[in-house]
């Protein structure tokens, strides 16, 4: 994978909001505003960067065994470490996000890019990734934020749009949550329809077994499949055990 690919991957392809569908928590509390969410997307892209280079740098000395409490420590500490400057610096943006600042360390996002490719890749791919996702991720927050501020509340960064000379007045259901689930709801669609993404098909096709069980009856496929699971659940169980 390319550097450019694996920058941009984040962004568009594989947005972490409006394709991969995580961290959809802070995505609609924290988005009632276009600044919010861009002061979380901020803070949350911090977090990414500094976790995914340590643990790519760690990741060859942090045991297998310990290395999940050794990312939630890692990433913990550095959302501690930006809840402290925004907290210092930027007061109003703490008090707006509230304590969904502090539950990035538990962000879903977050903790899949560090166990997923950061401590599989090198620093300088661990990076751009971070980079790519943040940037994603902020993305997405401000755009819902915007759409729901312009709407709800007439207003966007803080600042008039217009709606009083034109003799409009604000829907105020965008400020609320359910203004928050159609606004995402409705940004997915357009996104997934622009990248011309088809539904997924539920059948055998769609099945990670398919390639083993092709051309068999269905007494020999479910046959395969038993034995695919029963050898993984030994494999585990000897694991375990060692």
């Amino acid at each position: 994978m390319s550097s450019l690919t694996n920058f941009t991957k984040g962004i568009i392809k594989e947005n972490p909001v409006f394709v991969m569908l995580l961290g959809l928590c802070p995505s609609l509390a924290v988005s009632t505003m276009a600044q919010n969410g861009l002061g979380m997307g901020i803070a949350t892209t911090a977090v990414f960067l500094c976790s995914n280079l340590l643990i790519s740098l760690l990741r060859n000395v942090i045991p297998e065994t310990v290395r999940l409490p050794c990312y939630i420590v890692i990433i913990s500490g550095f959302v501690t470490l930006v809840t402290i400057l925004v907290r210092t610096f930027v007061p109003d943006l703490y008090n707006s996000l509230g304590i969904f600042l502090s539950l990035i360390a538990v962000n879903c996002i977050v903790f899949g890019r560090a166990e997923g490719f950061a401590n599989k890749n090198k620093p300088w791919s661990s990076i751009l990734d971070a980079l790519g996702m943040g940037i994603g991720f902020t993305l997405a927050l401000v755009m819902v934020g915007s759409v729901r501020e312009i709407l709800g509340a007439g207003k966007w960064f803080g600042r008039e749009v217009g709606f009083d000379v034109l003799g409009v007045e604000p829907m105020m259901i965008f400020a609320f949550p359910a203004g928050g689930f159609f606004t995402l709801g409705i940004l997915i669609a357009i996104i997934n329809r622009l990248m011309k993404k088809e539904p997924r098909e539920a059948g055998c096709d769609t099945c990670p077994g398919h390639s083993a069980c092709k051309g068999l009856d269905i007494g020999a496929a479910k046959t395969v499949i038993e034995s695919a699971q029963g050898e993984q659940k030994k494999q585990t169980k000897n694991q375990k055990e060692a």
